[in-house]
């Protein structure tokens, strides 16, 4: 695992609890990623929710942001959040998995 993405999600104060289901059920998208390594959903505070991520290559990240996941959030964007949804690339500098 070299390569991450970090996003940062803010729903809309009534549409809190279809954000958190969306993204629960959305492990089961991520499961059939093949090129997805880790990935991980939570909840901040009542309306702040993140997905971290994690790729082998460059290429797996792509694919993940082309994928089901990202076509969801970007779906739910106009209805659920308060804004896009803000993803960051990133570089993994050291992990730890046990």
């Amino acid at each position: 695992m070299k390569l991450g993405l970090l996003a940062r999600i803010e729903a809309k104060p009534e549409h809190a609890d279809k954000v958190e289901a969306l993204l629960r059920d959305a492990a089961a998208l991520a499961e059939q990623e093949p090129h997805t390594m880790t990935w991980y959903s939570f909840r901040q505070d009542a309306v702040t929710f993140g997905v971290f991520d994690t790729f082998a290559d460059e290429q797996g990240r792509k694919e993940h942001l082309e994928g089901q996941i990202a076509a969801a959030l970007v779906g739910a964007a106009d209805t659920l959040l308060a804004a896009p949804p803000v993803i960051i690339p990133v570089d993994l500098l050291g992990v730890k998995v046990r």
